[in-house]
């Protein structure tokens, strides 16, 4: 997580996200480097607009709770088909900022 941290410093700085900088931003947090994990991270930003990416997290819906449920079946199957649809919908917002979001997992 420091690394992503690292690199989120950078770019606030107004920085170049490369392999060099990132590692002088962690050896000055006392973090001993790791140069495999420094290279998957500035490849893995490369062309991503960092900008782009938060402004798009920060306005992501938050799921609201459900309601509750109706007696009849009919109510019941809507409700799960239309919960089914949110959670599509939410793949493909999580898609679009995969590139910056995969590097938190």
């Amino acid at each position: 997580m420091e690394y992503v941290y690292g690199a989120m410093l950078l770019h606030a700085a107004k920085k170049e996200i490369n392999e060099e900088n990132l590692k002088k931003v962690l050896e000055a947090a006392g973090i001993e480097p790791d140069d495999a994990k420094i290279k998957a991270l500035t490849s893995s930003l490369e062309g991503v607009n960092i900008d782009e990416v938060l402004e798009k997290a920060a306005t992501m819906p938050v799921a609201a709770a459900a309601a509750p449920a109706a007696p009849a079946e009919e109510a019941k199957e809507e409700k799960k088909e239309e919960a089914k649809e949110e959670e599509k919908e939410e793949v493909s917002e999580e898609e679009i900022a995969a590139g910056l979001g995969a590097l938190f997992g």
